[in-house]
């Protein structure tokens, strides 16, 4: 069975409050936003940190309290720099101020700066009853991004829209992720954490000059992200297909298939390959055991069983009847084993 990506979990709820401030400033001082931070709250510090390796990428997923933090040259010495940040506001209103430039991010919006630069930031909450800010940020390597560094001095502090355009698409990617990461296999993480690199390469382009300025192949594979987001939105249209693909992205179908052509699938295979994979999660969960195979199939877009069942077995090696009931019976054994072990252990 394919293992789905697990976060590390950093949560100070787990420690005595006297103690929370002081490890969350531990756990800082190992990543690469090492800061000096002030807070009204360290005597009880409620923090959380949900990170995510995502191939030459990390996506921190961060929930806190209301604080100001400056990261100064002799920070900057003491941590591992040569990276950006890019953050994306959920929660509160986040300030980031860096090389004279400032953005100000309400939820929705993001940033984007330099690590081994001197910077400041605030993030705080503008309902008095909440006490949480909270943020998504991806670390990135400078080689991992085909921009040069000089060119987007500009951007850093910068405030970016997620909420519309690539910016919106790029926002609604992390929050996917970061939200659901147990949904995605640990042996997709490359190419998950490549999508994330196009879409914000993409994203910093426009934002320089025009679209010209960002490399041809960053835009191809900015477009195939949006299509492969396309047609995992509409995989129980079984009228899904080249040409309605084609034509929801402004495409001739020719264009299409050559934005293809550098993949190690065809259009009409991936999306065969992504109504499989979902098949195959529903006919292995518990939940689903009621539903018949043929109305899994349906939902997912198969036209007929028949079709369905040869499409299975030529990428599984065995029948959905037979792939049922092999992941049903190793769900039923684990859910007797642990019975078994949670009632021992109340007697």
């Amino acid at each position: 069975m394919d293992t789905p990506i697990q976060p590390q979990i950093f949560d100070t709820a787990q420690i005595p409050a006297a103690d929370r401030f002081g490890l969350w400033l531990e756990m800082l001082a190992q990543t690469p936003t090492l800061m000096r931070i002030r807070t009204e709250h360290a005597d009880n510090f409620e923090a959380r940190a949900e990170f995510l390796e995502l191939g030459p990428i990390q996506l921190i997923r961060h929930r806190y309290p209301p604080l100001h933090g400056i990261r100064t040259r002799k920070l900057i010495s003491r941590s591992d720099a040569d990276c950006y940040l890019l953050a994306l506001t959920l929660n509160g209103t986040g300030i980031a101020d860096q090389d004279g430039q400032r953005g100000i991010c309400p939820p929705g919006d993001l940033t984007f700066y330099d690590c081994a630069r001197p910077q400041e930031l605030t993030h705080h909450v503008d309902d008095a009853d909440d006490r949480s800010a909270a943020s998504i940020v991806a670390l990135i390597p400078y080689d991992a991004l085909p921009l040069p560094h000089r060119r987007l001095t500009p951007l850093f502090a910068s405030r970016m829209s997620g909420a519309e355009g690539i910016g919106a698409l790029l926002a609604d990617y992390l929050i996917r992720i970061t939200s659901h990461p147990e949904q995605y296999h640990a042996v997709d993480a490359d190419r998950l954490g490549g999508v994330a690199l196009d879409l914000t390469a993409t994203l910093l382009g426009r934002h320089l000059v025009s679209e010209e300025a960002v490399p041809t192949e960053v835009r191809r594979r900015a477009l195939l992200a949006q299509v492969h987001a396309y047609v995992r939105q509409h995989l129980g249209d079984v009228t899904l297909g080249p040409g309605t693909i084609a034509d929801a992205h402004h495409l001739s179908v020719r264009s299409l298939h050559r934005l293809f052509e550098d993949e190690e699938t065809t259009v009409a295979a991936y999306i065969r390959d992504e109504r499989l994979a979902r098949c195959r999660r529903d006919l292995a969960d518990p939940a689903l055991a009621d539903r018949s195979i043929q109305v899994i199939a349906g939902r997912w877009g198969f036209r007929d069983k028949a079709h369905f069942s040869r499409a299975f077995r030529a990428t599984q090696a065995e029948t959905p009847q037979a792939f049922r009931a092999r992941h049903l019976e190793q769900a039923r054994i684990v859910n007797s084993t642990a019975s078994g072990v949670n009632s021992t252990r109340t007697q």
